[in-house]
């Protein structure tokens, strides 16, 4: 099964690095978050993508056609120009990069690579966001209710910490805010029926608009609660969130290096 991942966006809440490279190739600890949510997909067996590309493609580009560069040790010879690749460090993956426009919408840019979904059910995410969800239940869970498309849903955290205040206003103890305001909201993870295009117009199309808001009218549109741990990297702060995370060896999100779910506790964010 193929797995879309939208990575053509501007990223100008963090454009301080998005200057000179696309959102999904900023980097926490040392790779792209796009690697990151490639690798949350391949842990489960799928290693099919297609990477829907816009402002800055050609950094994706290159960042593949490279691929071995960036990962492995290598020893060049200068006398006999000849490079030589000391630990092959390769993915079981296939990669498409398909440019989809700069100024294409959402929609717009899943509609444009119709024909390489050959009519197929397939997956869909966001190229800024992970979690540590389960992509198998989720699958299954769409399997089971089938309807045109699962889409993933959260309870993001809550960005400050909170106080226990008693009567005589003393501070008793601090702890986590949790999920805001106790709404459900779009965490992307999405398994789609390739009939799913029919509700997307064109370029134009947000596809959290219409396409979303028509798929509910028909009760075509599930969602599966995803009530554990999951982090859009939309700005600096969310993105020093994320490499503490991972400096501190409690990066839920990397399920291939086998973190366990329950090692996760919430950390109050500056």
């Amino acid at each position: 099964m193929k797995v879309l991942i939208l990575a053509g966006g501007l990223g100008s809440r963090l454009s301080e690095e998005t200057d000179i490279k696309p959102k999904p190739m900023v980097e926490i600890g040392g790779k792209p978050i796009l690697w990151h949510i490639m690798k949350i997909y391949s842990h489960y067996g799928f290693n099919d993508f297609i990477i829907l590309l816009g402002y800055k493609g050609y950094v994706i580009k290159e960042y593949f056609a490279n691929y071995y560069m960036h990962q492995s040790d290598i020893t060049f010879d200068m006398e006999s120009n000849e490079m030589k690749i000391l630990n092959n460090q390769s993915e079981p993956w296939k990669v498409t990069l398909i440019d989809t426009g700069l100024n294409t919408m959402t929609g717009g840019r899943i509609k444009r690579v119709a024909k390489y979904i050959n009519n197929e059910r397939f997956m869909l995410t966001y190229g800024d966001g992970v979690a540590n969800i389960n992509i198998q239940k989720l699958l299954e869970y769409h399997t089971y209710n089938n309807k045109l498309i699962t889409m993933t849903s959260v309870q993001p955290e809550g960005r400050w910490g909170s106080l226990v205040i008693n009567e005589k206003n003393e501070v008793t103890k601090f702890q986590e805010k949790l999920s805001g305001d106790g709404q459900w909201i779009n965490g992307g993870f999405f398994v789609c029926e390739p009939e799913v295009l029919n509700y997307i117009e064109g370029d134009s199309t947000v596809f959290e608009r219409a396409p979303l808001e028509n798929l509910a009218f028909d009760k075509e549109l599930v969602t599966y609660k995803h009530e554990n741990f999951w982090v859009p990297m939309d700005t600096a702060r969310d993105k020093r969130h994320l490499e503490r995370l991972i400096e501190a060896d409690n990066a839920p999100w990397m399920i291939w290096n086998k973190i366990p779910t329950d090692k996760y506790q919430k950390t109050i964010r500056p």
